[in-house]
């Protein structure tokens, strides 16, 4: 399949609820690369790279998110992989 990147905007109740250390998390677990952090219209902006798959299945679950978080849209963005985060994910702040 390849690899990819996408560009996603979390939407709905992702600030204050840990959203953003769950995809750090999720995205560890499925070795994909990357970064997320909150934007001031109470969003969350991540870029995920890797094998599509695994970037595929990383959205999937952080759509769900933890416990007290409430995703009502993930707008999606791909593009082709340029291999920017060597492979590591971070929360930028």
């Amino acid at each position: 399949m390849g690899k990819a990147q996408a560009h996603v905007i979390f939407k709905g109740m992702v600030q204050g609820v840990n959203f953003r250390s769950f995809v750090q998390r999720t995205a560890i677990t499925h070795n994909v690369g990357g970064w997320v952090r909150n934007l001031p219209d109470a969003t969350v902006e991540a870029v995920f790279e890797g094998n599509r798959a695994a970037v595929e299945e990383t959205i999937k679950k952080c759509r769900t998110g933890p416990a007290y978080a409430n995703v009502q849209d993930a707008q999606i963005e791909w593009s082709p992989f340029e291999g920017n985060s060597g492979g590591e994910f971070h929360i930028k702040y």
